[in-house]
């Protein structure tokens, strides 16, 4: 394989600190991008590498205190190359050294020793017999001075990240090179396996980012999906981004028989145009003391509050709340003199928890259990979109999403217990993964031990829950929590708190940083983590028609809209709903 014309040569470098590299004298510094994806071949093995900064050298401080006029373009050219010279500097991330059935071999095809340098041969390659016997591993050592340093080429990428229509793995295509026109893949088995994050600072296109890896994730069969859709912006239409209004497909509209939309807001819903929503209300005898502490910075609650509320629990069982707000002064002054509890306390529990109301979805008892609804839909292998329309408040997201999640944990982990049990594949519980977005206020160090996020984003991988959080302030996030997130999918943070906490548990994350710190503000994002060999830079993928094409049923181009749905329809009745 021709490596084609060399960039430059190693001149130093250390296995911590990474390689500093000599441009050539032909190739200009301008050409070389942060962030961009280049292959060192060194004597023995051939290193994938990062380029993470980019400076100019002099071989004289005389040429710096007095520079050459800028007209005087001869005396520039004669400079360029050995006064004056560019200098990147890369991070080494896999490597790879051939068996002996493998070996570089020079173009020119007169070398027969494979290890000869292409300094001595011309132009090293190499030429494994086949790309299954070619393994990839960390990086464990350096090239040598003067190794050679390449533009990466379409094999390399395909090598490395895989391609998406390969049999054997749910490859899924995230974006591009910065520079290059082959698809970047990701494995949506390891990225679905544990719990992974998205972020980035507002306007960076967090929201479509996470579009595009969920409808992977649907596409591929790789899991199936519960998303919490703050701003309804994941199950039907979203607004796009840009100086015109328009707007793209949500993913009921690219898989209608694979997803279906639960709304808490069925008069938003109908106004935005979402056919066939299903209503999903919550009753107070569902809501547990668990799920009033994680909402108790909404409702301003104390701690004593909380603790009085375990008193009413213990009392009156599920119904402590429809007792609770029936209870008159005299009435909680008598409970508090027979149970010990505290009047203030349990007046100002009482006062705080009206405001649940005022939400639409809230009833005093419902005839129909929704969240096992919800449960079955997932069972069947449905995604499960929950819009929350006008009731987006921070107040109903923490109670709704935490009600929810804890019963399909404490259905998740009898599953797998049975599944541990018995052996037997048809008891192995789906894969399931839990889309959450402002993820720091379910994730924050004070709270996090005690909320059922902490427990699926520590040890719930081993029950088959991951969790997809989308946050613009990784900071916020528990660096327990933080290390335990196996692929970060990052679009531009400015703030250093930010960026810090992206790369907590990351080896080599000084070179990392400078990276981050200089994408574009859109359509640019640094991957790494477990889903992918080794971080890399993509030019995201656009969400678009000819995205829809690839990606969506084709059942949603040649039927219309009433046939689609008619068959969403039987497919529902057939769950029992």
């Amino acid at each position: 394989m021709n490596l084609g014309q060399p960039l430059g040569s190693v001149i130093q470098g250390s296995l911590i600190g990474g390689l500093e590299v000599r441009l050539h004298p032909d190739i200009s510094v301008e050409d070389m991008r942060v962030g961009k994806f280049l292959v060192v071949q060194g004597i023995r093995s051939r290193f994938f590498c990062m380029l993470t900064d980019v400076a100019l050298g002099t071989a004289n401080q005389r040429i710096i205190a007095n520079p050459p006029s800028w007209e005087d373009t001869f005396l520039r050219d004669v400079l360029a190359g050995s006064g004056t010279y560019g200098t990147i500097n890369l991070a080494p991330m896999l490597m790879f050294t051939p068996e002996s059935n493998e070996s570089f071999s020079a173009t020119n095809g007169k070398s027969a020793n494979p290890f000869v340098p292409s300094s001595v041969t011309g132009l090293a390659s190499f030429q494994p017999q086949t790309s299954t016997t070619m393994e990839l591993m960390p990086v464990k050592t350096i090239p040598t001075h003067f190794s050679q340093v390449y533009e990466a080429s379409e094999e390399d990428f395909r090598r490395v990240f895989g391609w998406e229509d390969d049999p054997h793995r749910k490859n899924f295509s995230i974006g591009k090179p910065l520079d290059m026109d082959v698809p970047v893949c990701i494995d949506l088995n390891r990225f679905v396996e544990r719990s992974n994050g998205v972020f980035g600072k507002s306007g960076t296109g967090k929201s479509f980012l996470t579009r595009l890896l969920l409808a992977g994730t649907i596409r591929k069969n790789a899991a199936v999906n519960l998303i919490f859709d703050m701003h309804s912006e994941y199950g039907w239409e979203a607004v796009s981004e840009g100086k015109q209004f328009s707007t793209v497909k949500g993913l009921k509209q690219l898989f209608p028989s694979k997803v279906e939309v639960y709304t808490l807001d069925p008069e938003s819903t109908k106004r935005r145009g979402v056919p066939h929503a299903q209503e999903l209300y919550l009753s107070y005898d569902q809501i547990e003391v668990e799920d009033v502490k994680l909402c108790s910075r909404d409702l301003g609650l104390s701690e004593a509050s909380i603790d009085n509320a375990n008193i009413l629990c213990a009392e009156f069982g599920k119904s402590w709340i429809l007792q609770l707000l029936n209870m008159t002064n005299e009435e909680i002054k008598l409970f508090c003199e027979e149970k010990r509890g505290h009047q203030g306390s349990i007046t100002a529990l009482q006062r705080k928890l009206y405001r649940l109301e005022n939400l639409k979805y809230m009833r005093a008892a419902c005839p129909h259990n929704y969240i096992n609804q919800v449960m079955r839909s997932i069972e069947a292998g449905k995604n499960v979109v929950i819009e929350f329309g006008s009731q987006s408040d921070m107040l109903s997201y923490m109670l709704v999403t935490n009600m929810i999640t804890r019963r399909i944990h404490q259905h998740y982990v009898s599953k797998a217990e049975k599944f541990l049990q018995t052996k037997n594949p048809n008891d192995k519980p789906t894969q399931l993964m839990i889309t959450i977005e402002e993820a720091h206020r379910f994730l924050d160090p004070a709270i996090v031990q005690s909320t059922i996020f902490g427990t699926i984003a520590r040890e719930m991988r081993k029950y088959f829950v991951t969790l997809l959080v989308v946050d613009q302030r990784p900071s916020g996030i528990d660096n327990e929590v933080m290390s335990q997130i196996g692929t970060r999918v990052t679009a531009l943070l400015n703030d250093e708190k930010d960026i810090d906490a992206i790369f907590t548990g990351v080896s080599g994350a000084g070179s990392l940083k400078s990276v981050l710190a200089k994408l574009d503000s859109k359509q640019q994002a640094l991957v790494l983590g477990h889903a992918v060999p080794m971080p890399v830079v993509v030019r995201t993928r656009p969400y678009d028609a000819q995205f829809y094409t690839e990606i969506g049923d084709a059942a949603w181009e040649e039927k219309s809209d009433e046939e689609v749905f008619a068959a969403a329809d039987l497919a529902k009745a057939d769950l029992g709903f």
